[in-house]
């Protein structure tokens, strides 16, 4: 008997080989707090050395700069309010050398973690979570750790193109957008359909839906699920039909699309057991224009991983489940990077009456008016995750190149299995909020 919670409904889409192509397969309020330094400056912090008397120095800084002292610290420092009309780097400058002064800062504000209002977020999105938070009462920490990263950035001016079954992105003839779509970014002008030839990239199949839900789902809207990009503009390029199956040249006409269309990321949730000159050399197009390409390592529970995400420009992504485990039908071997969330619906390890899949709006097969949020499992599923952490990484660094942002990824994940990189695990779990605070 199938479960439903309102519109939630479970559902498992895996496929246990790539025949020819195919398609692999709320709210927690936390005490920690970050800072926003993007918040209007109106205090500095004035810190002074061991066995100085504080009021006596506060009483020269008002002096000296025109702040008033707004506080006295429990140690030795004090607050003051800027004067108006003066930055306070200009106050900043004026004390820096005064020889009873040790630092002089401006007082930043802190805030809650930024946590989605999406009423699905918690406790089925576990995958998204910070080290420490509870699903349903139960800690995993094989979150992505999404949430501290949305402090930083949320994905705003980065292209992602979704090379897939389509994206349910408009209204059109028999297609729907989906409603948890709705402020999600799309390049409309740039979407094309390899399988019928025309401009409308609509998604007759399900798949590339759920995909894109998890890159940028419409986050904050009080409804259903949040996405890891949520402010990230979406490319959708369709190169599988119905069925979740396309040729090779539909997907290398599609990459190549992308690369000039100007994405700077491209998610690829599929695979073929084959090489193809044709595949690598349009593989190659994007990486040297700059793209970040990241795939779904595939589902075979095989030694070796599935193409495109076999060649060496991509970034190949295993599946991992609640436990931080690897998921069994998860392809690995020494063509792997890293891993992410992709789910294992055999299980309930949060013990919330649903297996632990990854949640995100799609419809019903057959049905793309029939909105509803699925759980899937596969590497599909896993490999947005570092799509969409690709595309947190570039918003918060335009200037990084797909090396760059590559090395943010790896150097940063979460060590998993045998210390380093190993054939399961690859560098490990992706972390947003490391990869998005990584410098060169």
């Amino acid at each position: 008997m199938k479960k439903v919670l309102l519109t939630l409904v479970i559902a498992v889409l895996l496929l246990s080989g790539f025949a020819g192509v195919k398609s692999a397969e709320p709210l927690f309020v936390s005490n920690s707090t970050t800072t926003n330094q993007e918040d209007p400056v109106n205090e500095i912090i004035v810190g002074y050395k061991e066995n100085t008397d504080v009021a006596v120095l506060s009483k020269q800084v008002e002096k000296t700069t025109g702040a008033k002292l707004s506080r006295k610290g429990l140690k030795n420092f004090a607050v003051f309010k800027l004067p108006q009309g003066k930055a306070a780097d200009v106050v900043m400058n004026q004390l820096k050398n005064d020889p009873n002064v040790e630092y002089v800062e401006p007082n930043y504000i802190a805030h809650a973690f930024d946590v989605p209002n999406d009423t699905f977020f918690n406790p089925y999105q576990w995958n998204f979570y910070d080290y420490g938070m509870t699903s349903n009462g139960y800690v995993s920490n094989y979150g992505i750790q999404a949430v501290s990263a949305w402090n930083i950035t949320k994905g705003a001016g980065v292209k992602v193109a979704i090379i897939d079954t389509g994206v349910a992105y408009e209204n059109y003839g028999a297609y729907t957008k989906a409603p948890d779509l709705a402020n999600t970014l799309f390049d409309t002008a740039n979407a094309y359909d390899f399988v019928n030839n025309d401009t409308h990239a609509n998604d007759d199949n399900s798949h590339g839906t759920h995909v894109a839900g998890t890159i940028a789902q419409s986050t904050n809207n009080g409804m259903g699920a949040a996405g890891i990009a949520y402010q990230a503009t979406i490319l959708p390029i369709k190169v599988l039909d119905s069925e979740g199956s396309g040729t090779y040249d539909a997907i290398a006409n599609g990459i190549i699309w992308a690369a000039d269309k100007g994405a700077r990321v491209i998610n690829m949730s599929l695979g073929g057991s084959s090489g193809s000159t044709t595949l690598q050399n349009a593989i190659q197009y994007a990486y040297n224009k700059g793209v970040v390409i990241v795939c779904a390592s595939g589902n075979d529970r095989r030694s070796t991983v599935s193409y495109p995400a076999a060649y060496t420009q991509c970034i190949a992504v295993g599946s991992t489940r609640f436990d931080g485990t690897r998921a069994r039908y998860s392809n690995y071997g020494s063509a792997l990077d890293i891993v992410a969330p992709g789910g294992d619906t055999s299980v309930d390890q949060n013990h919330d009456g649903y297996g632990d899949g990854i949640l995100q709006q799609t419809f019903a097969e057959g049905s793309p008016t029939d909105f509803a949020y699925y759980f899937f499992q596969g590497t599909s599923m896993a490999s947005p995750h570092v799509a969409g952490v690709a595309a947190l990484v570039l918003s918060a660094h335009p200037t990084y190149t797909n090396e760059q942002v590559r090395t943010a990824l790896q150097s940063t994940a979460k060590d998993l299995g045998t210390a380093g990189w190993d054939k399961y695990y690859g560098y490990g779990l992706v972390n947003a909020y490391a990869a998005v605070n990584w410098t060169p």
